[in-house]
């Protein structure tokens, strides 16, 4: 991971401090709420959405006003969709706050690296999250696969888009990502487990002929590495990573959750993924660091510029 680390101006904090959710939408209401209200380093002060509250919480309509009615509040979590995330992450931190993404951290490499520099100017902290390296399997995955020398790996990620996103048409619409929106889950664990770096050799991404992003992905890297995403599956979801070796096999189910290490259940796969991301803000922010890895978002790149288009029929809610 990448982490910056600066000198401290007073900005640490260890004591519960108060933090504002900015986009309160399904992912807020399933998986941020619940964290932050279970964490003992977090007190929810406010909310910042168009449409969605939170009982209890302070409720905002407009962000610039809440970052001016509260300026105690010196963390901003942003749960917004990637297009907009950007111009909300730079008025934070020119507002002197420190700034956790939802992943994919911006719709534009360019644009996180420009916040990266933004916040390192502004001796804040800027978290890049990735909750599926927070998985119960991830950690000791990549323990087991340091020293092993790997022959082959492959992920299967295949879910159904109707599920996890019924009626986003944001998620087809450019910076949406289609179905690397839920695909750079996988390319997060496994640019964290693999002992040596992969680059991209071939991709063939299906477009549904009235959509503007791919609906399913074949990816193929160097390492004997390969990839098959599909946002089309219906019944059981499938989000496996399988890792041959010279000392055995491991794959990661559940998105990370299980473990099975040459057919002995290792990890059983607890749900601490978004406890575990506000943890470790809370460990950035008392640090005075920054956490700004944009490996998976490479790889998505990546498959926009190599990747062969081919049109599908049609998709829609």
């Amino acid at each position: 991971m990448k982490v910056r680390n600066r000198s401290t101006k007073g900005l640490g904090i260890r004591m519960t401090s108060k933090i504002a959710l900015v986009g309160i939408g399904k992912i807020a209401v399933d998986q941020h709420v619940p964290a932050i209200n279970a964490s003992a380093d977090w007190e929810l002060a406010a909310t910042v959405s168009r449409s969605g509250t939170v009982d209890g919480v302070s409720a905002f309509t407009d962000f610039d006003q809440m970052l001016t009615d509260r300026p105690d509040i010196p963390v901003i979590s942003l749960c917004l969709p990637p297009v907009p995330r950007y111009d909300y992450a730079a008025k934070a931190i020119a507002a002197g706050r420190h700034v956790m993404l939802e992943k994919p951290p911006g719709a534009t490499l360019a644009e996180v690296h420009a916040l990266q520099t933004m916040a390192d100017v502004a001796g804040v902290s800027l978290f890049a999250t990735w909750h599926s390296r927070m998985a119960d399997g991830v950690a000791p995955a990549k323990a087991w696969l340091a020293d092993k020398t790997i022959t082959r790996a492959h992920i299967n990620w295949k879910e159904d888009v109707r599920r996890w996103h019924p009626g986003q048409h944001w998620v087809f619409e450019p910076g949406g990502m289609g179905v690397f929106d839920p695909g750079i889950n996988a390319l997060s664990i496994i640019t964290e487990i693999l002992p040596q770096p992969m680059h991209l050799q071939n991709a063939t991404l299906q477009f549904p002929a009235n959509r503007d992003t791919p609906i399913a992905a074949q990816m193929q890297w160097t390492g004997n590495v390969s990839g098959d995403f599909d946002w089309r599956q219906e019944g059981p979801q499938s989000w496996d990573i399988s890792v041959e070796t010279d000392a055995g096999n491991l794959t990661l189910h559940d998105g990370g959750a299980r473990l099975v290490i040459n057919g002995a259940e290792m990890a059983a796969g607890k749900d601490r993924e978004y406890p575990a991301l506000y943890d470790r803000m809370a460990d950035l922010v008392n640090s005075a660091s920054s956490d700004v890895d944009l490996a998976p978002m490479i790889h998505v790149a990546d498959a926009l510029t190599l990747g062969k288009r081919v049109n599908v029929a049609e998709f829609h809610f």
